[in-house]
């Protein structure tokens, strides 16, 4: 199998000014994310930038990256500009890893990839792990995915979905039951034609109201092969008190 992971990434950054070049562990966080994605085994491993910075960093340590706009939107939008540049065949498998992951496995990584390549029916895959408590059941930061029994992605949701009507005599804070729902790990893998599609069609009402992109696809009609990461992720890195969390957790790795 022959894939390729691209990884969005962005210098403004609301919560944490600077992140990809923030230091973690005496290396800017965008190299930690590269080398998870070339632990995955893939043929192609490229940061897609709008900062020079970001970029000279990551060629400067061996990585390959891509200049792109500032004006993008989205990391979708993002590496869908690195590919059409580079003129990829459709048929072509990419993954999608977000520039703030530090501590998503390669082994993840490379599920998602085979997933979508032992479906050939599918445009893209994503992964899911399960949900573990009532409160994340119903904190509207964790997405919830819904998939049939074929293992297609019926729907995405910050609400808690599937509501069980019965267990909840007394409203939402009385609901006592949350199966059904994978939390939705933020990993992607999209068939090159797809990744163009999705990146060339304007965002829908249901991705408007619920802010997640991926809803983009099930409104075109796009399969979405889904499948339980077999082993879980590491949190991301939004905040200074992230970076110091996830810090520990390598530290603690390595001794």
């Amino acid at each position: 199998m022959h894939f390729a992971v691209l990884i969005p990434a962005r210098l403004g950054s609301q919560r944490l000014p600077g992140k990809p070049l923030a230091d973690l562990l005496g290396k800017p966080l965008i190299l930690h994310v590269c080398q998870r994605a070339l632990e995955s085994g893939a043929d192609t491993v490229m940061v897609a930038t709008d900062d020079a910075r970001i970029h000279d960093v990551c060629m400067g340590a061996g990585f390959r990256a891509e200049m792109t706009a500032a004006t993008h939107a989205s990391g979708t939008d993002r590496i869908a500009e690195a590919v059409n540049r580079l003129d990829w065949e459709d048929n072509g498998i990419v993954v999608n890893l977000q520039g703030d992951e530090p501590l998503m496995p390669g082994s993840v990584i490379r599920q998602v990839a085979t997933l979508l390549d032992g479906r050939p029916d599918a445009h893209l895959a994503t992964l899911g792990t399960p949900l573990h408590s009532l409160a994340e059941f119903l904190n509207p930061n964790i997405v919830k995915l819904v998939a049939d029994r074929a293992g297609n992605a019926l729907y995405f949701s910050r609400a808690p979905i599937p509501w069980n009507r019965d267990s909840a005599p007394s409203g939402l804070e009385s609901q006592q039951q949350w199966r059904g729902a994978l939390r939705h790990v933020g990993l992607y893998a999209y068939r090159v034609g797809a990744l163009r599609q999705l990146a060339s069609a304007p965002p829908c009402e249901l991705e408007q109201v619920e802010k997640l992109e991926q809803l983009r696809a099930l409104w075109l009609s796009m399969c979405i092969a889904v499948d339980v990461a077999r082993e879980t992720p590491g949190s991301s890195v939004d905040t200074p008190e992230d970076l110091e969390r996830v810090a520990a957790l390598l530290r603690a790795q390595s001794a």
